[in-house]
């Protein structure tokens, strides 16, 4: 029988995803050659005490277990919407972390980002740059290897080494299990880019045009590149890739704008909430263990001034931490207390819990 869920909510490692049915016919991908999973002890930055922290302290909701499942059976972006503080971007971590899916890939969003920045990067200059080095090497006498005269396996003045793929583009390799990519705060793109997106989320797979020609003058048309956040080269057959385990694609938004119809249809949605004083006592205790009752009291007027403007919970966290820590007064940690949790505009960026 299929295991469901896959994603418990638990925060307990375990490898469920290996029991994830098979897609549906119209989401199975085949691309190749298939690429082991990377380990996520081989990644740093995985291992912040930010990112680390995110991960084991994540309080799920039961809706939210309910619709990254759907996600991960439907193989199809999971769209987080909601106020900041409500934990948008360590979803993501959450799942890597339980499901063991290596070191997530983030592609943070800026009104300049487009899809060529997410699937990879190429540097035609500092290609030239070593051609001229190889060029001037004395007892140079022409001709080099690999791709299309350009290759690089001999002299570095190949494509492959000047190009690096984006967070985007590495999640599609092809493999054997799915990787968690982070793509934060869509709704700060340009209007453009979630309809760029639409064909390569539904595809699972994209071109790159500088090995695709390059390969034509080589016997295999293989090229190996460097993936995102490691210096792991990989293989790129003949410029295409295309995914094996597609993705488990997080792509956040504080609801600054609407998106096209086509888009929202490609994606499963998820609106986090405010949290209540269940969860919010759930939070604490997670990060900083049994609330007491200065904590209570504190979460309380987090809840009331919360219904007139936004609060993110880190606010609430920061404000508790001092009140254990500082050794102040009940008069001082009114006051600091104030100062700590002021109303949010809706361009706030503070989504850490």
């Amino acid at each position: 029988m299929p295991l469901w869920p896959v994603y418990t909510g638990t925060n307990e490692p375990h490898d469920g995803i290996a029991e994830l049915p098979a897609p549906p016919p119209w989401r199975d991908f085949d691309g190749g050659p298939v690429l082991p999973a990377p380990d996520a002890a081989a990644d740093t930055a995985a291992h912040s005490p930010d990112r680390t922290h995110r991960a084991e302290t994540y309080q799920a909701t039961e809706e939210t277990v309910e619709l990254v499942n759907a996600a991960l059976y439907l193989r199809r972006p999971l769209l987080v919407t909601g106020p900041p503080g409500t934990g948008k971007s360590s979803l993501v971590y959450a799942v890597a972390r339980e499901l063991r899916l290596g070191p997530v890939l983030r592609w943070n969003i800026t009104s300049r980002s487009t899809l060529h920045d997410g699937l990879y990067q190429y540097d035609p200059l500092s290609r030239l740059y070593a051609a001229r080095q190889e060029a001037a090497r004395p007892g140079r006498t022409g001709g080099t290897g690999g791709a299309g005269g350009t290759g690089g396996a001999v002299d570095g003045s190949g494509i492959e080494h000047h190009l690096r793929l984006g967070p985007l583009g590495t999640a599609l390799l092809p493999y054997d299990r799915p990787r968690a990519l982070l793509i934060d705060e869509i709704d700060k793109s340009d209007l453009d880019l979630p309809n760029d997106l639409l064909n390569v989320l539904e595809e699972g797979q994209y071109e790159i045009p500088e090995l695709v020609r390059a390969s034509r003058l080589t016997p295999d048309g293989v090229a190996e590149v460097l993936a995102d956040g490691t210096d792991e080269r990989v293989p790129v057959v003949r410029g295409r890739v295309r995914c094996r385990a597609f993705p488990f694609v997080v792509l956040t938004s504080n609801g600054e704008r609407e998106f096209p119809p086509a888009f929202l249809r490609r994606c499963v949605t998820l609106h986090l909430r405010q949290p209540d004083d269940r969860h919010l006592a759930e939070i604490v205790r997670a990060h900083l263990g049994e609330p007491d009752a200065y904590a209570r009291t504190l979460i309380e007027r987090f809840l009331s001034r919360s219904g007139a403007g936004d609060l993110a919970t880190d606010q609430l966290l920061n404000a508790i931490y001092l009140a254990r820590s500082a050794g102040l007064d009940a008069g001082s940690l009114d006051r600091l207390a104030e100062q700590l949790m002021p109303y949010l505009g809706q361009s706030a960026q503070s989504d850490v819990f």
